[in-house]
């Protein structure tokens, strides 16, 4: 089965080799026919530490590093 991957913002690189990850995704709503905007926290693996705070990323899904990561950062 193919991984699942996501795109959006980092929003904190407080811990060590992680950051969280706002993705965003819009759709429909089914009775409003009203476009809807949701978001959803990741926190993904970076080991080398390069990413900062709002800078555009994209996630992979991974087994799981710890108790929260089950992502991966692979690029900016």
């Amino acid at each position: 089965m193919p991984k699942r991957i996501l795109s959006g913002t980092v929003t904190s690189t407080a811990n060590t080799q992680t950051v969280t990850v706002l993705v965003e995704r819009r759709f429909t709503h089914p009775v409003l026919k009203k476009t809807v905007r949701k978001s959803k926290k990741y926190r993904a693996h970076d080991a080398l530490e390069t990413f900062k705070v709002g800078d555009q990323v994209r996630i992979q899904e991974c087994a799981p590093i710890s108790k929260t990561k089950r992502w991966e950062v692979i690029t900016a």
